[in-house]
């Protein structure tokens, strides 16, 4: 899973016939009897106290709920002071395609204030981690650093697809919140409060307009509206680069080092344009020979995935500058420390992003998204070359509709996001009636991840007054710092 779709991704990155999701009836998911869910203790991550881990069976089709099932893993972190009940926390994992239960420790440090007195719940999302995977085998051999566009095979992606068990018509956004649901009745809770990142808040939105009855209220951090189709990356990947730029200029020590930060960005570019670069290398991580593969494409895509947080964008200018004197090492090493790791499983990503929001990108679309001055239309390049060989389905005729559930809801965008920028946030802030959007200025993608924006969703989750939160805390984080040298000065 990590291999053929983790090199498409790099390249351009973020059996059944057509198939509707009609409005008739399902089976109710507070209906799924308990003899479908099991329930122990375990261990996940670095967690060290046992938590609970369940597996819950659910219909793979809920039109058709005597049919095939499938088995949705899940975790709960049980609360520290579980003596006072509050509704717990559910978290909606971005991508699409990311397998909550394999952020259980890293989620676990950002809501310990959350779990003092709260469960909180990971779900594999159908398609991801335990979850009837939408993954295949393949021997990666160079991975990353030997793949460029020139590679792309259609025979590699119909062979993947063709691995994946089930009906993939069925592994859509709102099946993946019918089994969400179904887990919340099986737990016997009447209300969830739901935290979704990125995607996460696509799925939080589907949440609110199919099961609003079952919500206490909302965090969506980083939002995914409904009204914009996700895959359209040229225009807000721009504007988070010239961010970059402009708080550069802006830093004495980063202009001093870098002045023609801009020039140089797009000389590299068009010298990999006109010949790619290749490079016999030692392999970072296995210490064998291999050759080292770029062209423009890959690389502003690595440039690009380094704007998604602020410890990333502080490297950025070094590994321009030094690509621009010939050194490709910086950019070597900056792939290394992403190699191997399973991000999101990118079979479910495209299986959703192909059929629910493609169809929705026009030419006219992608032709403004290409205008930018980063990587013009490059990030189209994965969804245009794939999205073809995709099995067809449709969702449901109002799955586009704006959401305006009547749910205390807490909306979070960082100024620096380079893929669900604040005005994302603005059309939810617009359609949900008890909202209020927090626009963070030095945060990035997922802010509460990264920032005391944590402590404030903890307050919210207990006032449930989206406007009378303490963000003072935002004001303390600090202006953008940049990487000058090899030797780590800033």
């Amino acid at each position: 899973m990590k291999t053929i779709w983790g090199k498409l991704l790099t390249i351009g990155l973020l059996s059944s016939a057509s198939h509707v999701l009609a409005n008739n009836e399902v089976l109710p998911s507070d209906k799924l009897t308990n003899e479908a869910l099991t329930l122990e203790s375990c261990h996940v991550g670095e967690i060290r106290a046992s938590v609970k881990c369940g597996k819950l069976q659910v219909p793979e089709n809920y039109q058709e709920p005597t049919g095939e099932k499938l088995l949705v893993n899940f975790v709960v972190l049980p609360a520290i002071d579980n003596s006072e009940y509050k509704a717990p926390l559910m978290f909606l994992a971005g991508g699409p395609g990311q397998a909550a239960v394999e952020l259980a420790t890293g989620l676990n440090r950002v809501f310990r204030e959350v779990r003092k007195t709260r469960d909180i719940i990971l779900v594999d999302q159908r398609g991801t981690g335990e979850t009837n995977p939408l993954s295949c085998e393949f021997e990666d051999e160079q991975g990353v650093y030997d793949t460029t566009l020139q590679d792309f095979k259609a025979s590699d992606v119909t062979e993947c697809i063709s691995q994946f068990k089930g009906d993939l018509s069925q592994f859509n956004s709102e099946n993946a919140i019918r089994d969400f649901d179904a887990v919340r009745a099986a737990l016997g809770h009447e209300k969830l409060n739901i935290y979704g990142g990125s995607y996460g808040t696509r799925a939080g939105l589907v949440y609110m307009r199919m099961f609003p009855q079952s919500l206490e209220s909302v965090v969506l951090d980083s939002v995914g509206p409904i009204e914009v189709p996700i895959g359209l990356f040229g225009q807000s990947g721009a504007r988070a680069f010239n961010l970059l730029l402009e708080n550069c200029k802006n830093s004495d020590s980063c202009n001093t080092a870098f002045p023609n930060l801009a020039d140089e960005f797009q000389q590299v570019k068009a010298r990999l344009a006109k010949a790619p670069v290749e490079l016999d290398i030692m392999h970072p991580r296995l210490g064998t020979p291999i050759t080292f593969k770029l062209d423009e494409a890959k690389f502003t895509n690595n440039l690009r995935m380094q704007l998604y947080s602020v410890s990333g964008r502080s490297l950025v200018p070094l590994v321009i500058n030094q690509a621009y004197l010939g050194n490709y090492q910086p950019l070597i090493g900056l792939m290394a420390s992403t190699e191997g790791e399973q991000m999101v499983y990118t079979g479910l990503l495209f299986n959703i992003v192909c059929n629910e929001d493609m169809p929705k990108v026009t030419e006219q679309m992608l032709a403004a998204d290409a205008e930018n001055n980063f990587d013009g239309g490059m990030s189209h390049f994965a969804f245009n070359a794939i999205c073809p060989l995709f099995p067809k389905y449709t969702p449901s005729e109002n799955f586009y509709e704006p959401v305006t559930a009547n749910i205390p809801t807490l909306i979070l965008s960082g100024e620096l996001d380079p893929v669900t920028p604040p005005s994302n946030g603005d059309y939810s802030n617009k359609t949900l009636p008890n909202s209020h959007h927090i626009v963070v200025k030095n945060a990035a993608h997922t802010v509460a991840m990264s920032t005391c924006a944590n402590k404030i969703v903890n307050e919210f989750l207990t006032k449930k007054d989206p406007k009378s939160l303490d963000e003072s805390c935002l004001d303390e984080i600090p202006d953008e710092k940049f990487m000058t040298s090899v030797n780590g000065i800033q």
